[in-house]
């Protein structure tokens, strides 16, 4: 498991956090006695590695397994299943267990659902007779502090669910999260929603207030001054676009999963032939810290010798140093290639809304070379949504185009990205221009090198979500409220607690003097993306925070870190 993130600096007690969940799972450990092997589900364990140490699960007198199809390898009697309520999951499970009980195996069964149970799944247990031969738990995971301004709620499947499958079973997920944090930080005063799933979690935060009211002392201020909470359909633009920070490009071109990417050793200089090895990113690593943020180019240009060394003094780091000249060199194989340069090229130009025939040309272009599909659906999105869908002729023709050179077991993929209102037929004139102008998306001569502004993160481009949450903090909604009406959703505006009778609040910078937490920490503002936040997102609001003359720390919460190809492969239904 790649290193656990230091928590030291986060602006809000996370280490606090991350215990109770430890304990929560020791505890679950503990009250089954003797030795026992621990099946996690795969996608857990990522989730569980920014948790816990496996040494101290060892220490437990745990065994630990990844949960499969396949039979279970081990001589303990007692066997957890550490699960999320998935049901391909619940079959894994019988069989594991129909198989124990062919081979003659008396073992005791125990099923944690995380975060919680669900009849569904319970169903599918008892249908297959091993029910009876389990106790049934859960462990209420909801927040996984990924890094000290980062907590993700692991749903990665929230946006497709939500809106392919009409399931929107996370929202209630999302507010539960929201909540927990409550009874640990106060009562949240301040929420602002944009977007269906939003509106309806800041709906949900409130009943759930009601019901099981978090009780704050009047004399307290909140720790959490506001929360701002997105949905990614408002902004689909963004997350399709190629992140140009050395974090978002990591993402984009290796990968990184729950704060590590995995590699060759020899990418790394090490001579391990064929050997993969995890390489932890997070803000432990000082130099990490320093550079995550930065346009890639500028990354590269650090690394004249004089200047790193300057650096590597200043920091003390030379490991790292040495890791992320390897990491960067690996990077720069990528951002050299003329079809990078094109890509990028050609999502500047998408973006513009200037010139639809080259773009479309493009795309037609990379249809018939077969490039991989999700390249291909990410320009696709992108173009369907800046024009507000394709005329029907073109629409059907890269449809039959697509179909024809990547199979027509796609029919459902298109089906999916039509479902979601991400690849349509146009209906009505494209207002991508007035948003993009009134809300200067587009910045001419950007500094990537001294940015002073979001843009920098995308060399140009400033992130449309960003946008909406720097008015939120500087000026609140009130002036953008006809931009925001051209956006997909409802919006809302609403006080909770103790304050919800006081005047109503225009800006937040006039309460900001009043909010300042009382030992001098800037009061914070808690941004969650309700269906995934990119890397790149992330760097434009840590800009914000870093201004000066800002009021507030920012904090993320999401659903799931995401990027364009993540969320395109979420649409894709591989048929048989």
């Amino acid at each position: 498991m790649a290193q656990i993130p230091n928590l030291d600096n986060a602006p809000l007690n996370l280490t606090s956090l991350r215990e109770q969940s430890q304990k929560e799972l020791l505890n679950i450990l503990k009250n089954i006695r003797g030795k026992k092997c621990l099946v996690i589900d795969p996608k857990l364990g990522s989730s569980l590695s920014s948790i816990i140490q496996t040494s101290l699960l060892k220490e437990h007198g745990v065994e630990l397994r990844h949960l499969s199809a396949d039979p279970l390898q081990t001589d303990c009697i007692k066997v957890v299943f550490l699960v999320r309520s998935q049901l391909d999951l619940m079959k894994f499970i019988c069989s594991n267990v129909h198989d124990d009980v062919s081979k003659g195996l008396q073992r005791e069964y125990f099923v944690y659902f995380v975060p919680r149970r669900t009849v569904v799944c319970e169903k599918i247990l008892e249908e297959e007779n091993v029910y009876n031969l389990m106790t049934i738990g859960e462990y209420p995971l909801y927040i996984v502090p990924l890094d000290e301004d980062v907590l993700s709620f692991e749903l990665d499947l929230a946006y497709k669910e939500s809106q392919v499958d009409g399931d929107t079973s996370s929202l209630w997920h999302i507010a539960k999260a929201i909540h927990k944090l409550e009874f640990s930080f106060g009562v949240i005063p301040n929420v602002r929603a944009k977007g269906k799933g939003s509106v309806r979690v800041a709906d949900i935060l409130n009943r759930m207030q009601a019901e099981e009211p978090v009780n704050s002392p009047d004399m307290v201020v909140p720790e959490i001054n506001t929360l701002i909470l997105l949905d990614r359909e408002v902004d689909m633009v963004t997350p399709m676009l190629s992140q140009l920070t050395y974090e978002g490009l990591l993402d984009e071109c290796l990968h990184v999963n729950n704060g590590s990417v995995e590699l060759d050793a020899s990418i790394m200089g090490l001579q391990q032939e064929g050997k993969k090895i995890k390489v932890p990113l997070n803000s432990s690593d000082k130099l990490f810290k320093e550079i995550r943020d930065l346009n890639f180019e500028v990354v590269v240009q650090t690394q004249s010798v004089s200047e790193l060394k300057d650096f590597v003094k200043k920091l003390n780091s030379l490991p790292e140093m040495t890791r992320h000249i390897n990491l960067a060199q690996h990077l720069s194989t990528f951002t050299s290639k003329p079809a990078f340069l094109g890509q990028l090229d050609m999502e500047h130009t998408i973006v513009e809304a200037q010139s639809y025939d080259i773009c479309f040309e493009y795309i037609e272009e990379l249809i018939h070379k077969q490039e991989p599909l999700v390249n291909v659906l990410r320009l696709l999105i992108l173009f369907s949504i800046t024009s507000s869908g394709l005329p029907k002729k073109q629409f059907d023709y890269l449809r039959r185009e697509l179909l024809h050179s990547y199979g027509f077991e796609h029919m459902a993929t298109l089906n999916n990205l039509e479902k979601a209102g991400l690849l349509r037929k146009q209906e009505s004139k494209s207002n991508w221009l007035t948003i993009k102008r009134a809300l200067q998306l587009v910045v001419e001569d950007t500094d990537t090198a001294n940015p002073n502004d979001i843009a920098y993160v995308f060399s140009g481009y400033a992130p449309l979500s960003i946008r909406l949450v720097q008015h939120a903090v500087r000026s609140g909604w009130r002036p953008i409220e006809e931009i925001l009406k051209l956006l997909p959703g409802p919006h809302s505006e609403t006080r909770r607690g103790r304050f919800s009778s006081s005047p109503s609040y225009d800006t937040l910078q006039a309460s900001a003097n009043i909010d300042k937490v009382a030992d001098g920490r800037r009061s914070l503002v808690l941004v969650v993306f309700i269906g995934g936040i990119t890397f790149a997102e992330i760097s434009a609001l840590r800009f914000l925070s870093a201004q000066e003359g800002m009021a507030y720390d920012l904090i993320v919460g999401t659903t799931k870190i995401v990027s364009g190809h993540s969320l395109a492969e979420t649409f894709v239904e591989r048929l048989g």
